[in-house]
């Protein structure tokens, strides 16, 4: 039965384009779609007709609806691709792998530089990838190091800077790796032509750019240039080598891409072939995860919502296995990226499509397999630890991820919370963290607890993360109860806690007013204890480094005309007391100005004397 609240939205939907929201009773989006009619697409999700067991459960969970009305179906397509990287819906396909893959990125600069980056910066540099796979793309690097004279530094090189002589030229101009654009020993012009050429290689127009590359050199010939014109043709016999090991897998040497996707159960495993002028130049592989029974159609819709971003090239044509969902808008999107005309192209008759098809599948279902091992592998291996505390706790799975805080101060000063993650019974000491205590005055473990707890937990529902297998508190009932007072205050659920008191090393549970006592010689309560000691390791080696700075930049508060400011900046450059003590006037010059270097160094000098 449709909510009052639900039907009266469903009769004020609009006809527009645009993008629709499903909200479960906790608020939290569970499903993101866009329609070109938007009143048609969710009024559809109401008639009692389920297309599939997946979109009965998925109605049966909406408790609100939230709509964004756009001005085309292509705009909706791009918002609906955002809003479902952002919130990773529960019921829409989603990419498994949270990372961002790694781009190369070619700088826009006078003298461009050339290297690998994660971070997308939009000031005007070109970005080719994604990689999914990392060794591709060293290779590429590696490759594009061997063949042309890209400049290695990271100075920002323009005529000025030549012209004033900022910058000496290195040892890979003495090695003949670099032309010298740092001094000016190659023109801006020649050394963009060069850049071009990587841009082309990078594109994958390697025949192309040895079309060029010859006519250039039989014009460094023509023109007497012979230095020049052997350079290039040792450059062309590189790309020959490297074009050779290229399978050529068309014979109409047209640009395209293979999609193929394998599915069982939520594991989704993706290939995609990148062919150029007929051949096979780059594999791609992306792993998603989506509920049961989704449509293959829709899957594929998915595939390419996430691989083709603003930075991947689209070729002319797509061939896949079958016709995306919702083909037309896939299209219109494609072709307006790219400001040319795009197709799909499923084939049906024996022909070279067919076979990439087939191989690209293959592709895919080894990928999937590969997921699935390294999961048995996973769920296999589990150590004989963690079995066990899932025995001794009754827990209601194996707790391979385990978090647990501990608060530290002294006579309530600078009061400090540490959070440290066991994987699989070992510390991942990547993702600890560290909290000041900012809104608890004094002594206050309980409150102190409140805080961090609500901190970690709120940032982990705002950011869509999956909980912990098991939360630990260092402590008896009284920091237990604040935990889960604030957890549920949170609306979380299905979370599982422990206390762990060091007194009588306790385990408290919720729900349970006795302690429960682990046998001394179990693993379990050997691996409790050493995640505690690990915590509290963590957070008093915090404080004691809060204490140490606050003690040195009081001292050096006390030399007259030196402030806040000025200390901080001096313990950043020294890094301690002792190297500030002993540093010369013309070091604390460097950091403060000759006048306070001054008074620093006179300080010192007297305490010392």
């Amino acid at each position: 039965m449709i909510e009052e609240k639900l039907k009266s939205k469903l009769e004020n939907i609009p006809k527009d384009p645009g993008v629709y929201q499903f909200l479960n009773d906790a608020d939290k989006v569970i499903y993101v779609g866009k329609a070109k009619n938007l009143r048609n697409r969710v009024r559809s999700y109401f008639q009692n007709r389920y297309d599939s067991p997946k979109t009965q459960a998925l109605v049966n969970k909406i408790a609100d609806i939230q709509l964004i009305v756009t001005d085309s179906e292509v705009e909706a397509l791009i918002l609906e691709n955002n809003l479902i990287k952002e919130l990773k819906p529960r019921y829409n396909v989603n990419l498994k792998d949270d990372k961002s893959f790694p781009y190369i990125r070619v700088t826009n600069e006078p003298y461009p530089q050339i290297f690998s980056t994660r971070e997308i910066i939009r000031d005007g540099s070109k970005y080719f990838g994604p990689y999914t796979n990392v060794r591709e793309m060293k290779s590429s690097l590696r490759m594009i190091n061997q063949i042309f004279k890209i400049r290695s530094c990271k100075y920002f090189i323009d005529a000025n800077s030549i012209k004033q002589k900022k910058v000496k030229v290195c040892l890979d101009y003495h090695i003949k790796k670099c032309d010298g654009p740092c001094e000016g020993l190659i023109s801006q012009l020649e050394y963009q032509e060069m850049v071009n050429e990587v841009i082309k290689l990078l594109k994958g127009k390697v025949e192309d750019l040895i079309k060029d590359l010859t006519i250039k050199m039989n014009t460094a010939s023509r023109e007497l240039n012979f230095e020049k014109a052997a350079e290039t043709r040792d450059r062309i016999e590189k790309l020959k080598v490297y074009s050779s090991k290229q399978k050529i897998v068309t014979t109409d040497f047209e640009d395209r891409d293979i999609l193929a996707a394998a599915i069982e159960g939520k594991d989704v495993a993706a290939t995609i072939l990148n062919i150029r002028d007929g051949k096979l130049v780059g594999k791609k592989q992306l792993n998603l995860s989506s509920e049961h029974d989704e449509e293959i159609d829709k899957i594929y819709s998915a595939v390419i919502k996430f691989y083709y971003n603003e930075y991947v090239e689209i070729p002319k044509e797509i061939v896949l296995e079958v016709m995306p969902f919702e083909d037309d808008s896939l299209l219109d999107w494609l072709s307006s990226k790219s400001e040319r005309k795009i197709k799909f192209a499923v084939p049906q008759r024996k022909s070279d499509n067919l076979s990439l098809v087939k191989m690209c599948k293959q592709n895919a279902i080894l990928q999937l397999k590969e997921i699935q091992i390294q999961r048995s592998k996973r769920e296999g291996n589990v150590p004989y630890v963690l079995s066990s505390l899932k025995r001794d706790l009754h827990l209601k799975k194996i707790p391979l991820k385990i978090e647990c805080f501990d608060i530290s101060n002294l006579q309530g000063t600078d009061t400090v919370a540490s959070l440290v993650v066991f994987v699989e019974g070992k510390p991942k000491k990547s993702l600890y963290r560290k909290f000041i205590i900012r809104d608890v005055d004094g002594p206050d473990d309980f409150a102190s607890m409140q805080e961090v707890i609500e901190r970690r937990y709120r940032k982990i529902i705002e950011e869509n993360e999956t909980l912990p297998d098991l939360i630990m508190v260092d402590g008896g009932k009284g920091q237990l109860s604040s935990a889960i007072e604030i957890l549920k205050n949170l609306g979380l659920k299905d979370f599982e806690i422990i206390g762990l008191a060091k007194r009588l090393e306790e385990v408290f549970i919720p729900g349970v007013s006795e302690a429960q006592t682990i046998p001394k010689t179990s693993s379990s309560l050997k691996l409790l204890q050493q995640i505690r000691d690990e915590a509290h390791r963590f957070a008093i080696t915090f404080h004691r480094d809060r204490r140490s700075k606050r003690t040195i930049t009081t001292e050096l508060l006390d030399i007259q005309g030196i402030g806040p400011k000025a200390a901080e900046n001096l313990l950043r450059e020294f890094s301690s007391l002792d190297h500030i003590k002993n540093a010369g006037v013309d070091e604390l010059t460097k950091v403060l100005g000759k006048a306070k270097a001054e008074l620093v160094h006179s300080f010192y000098k007297n305490v010392i004397n």
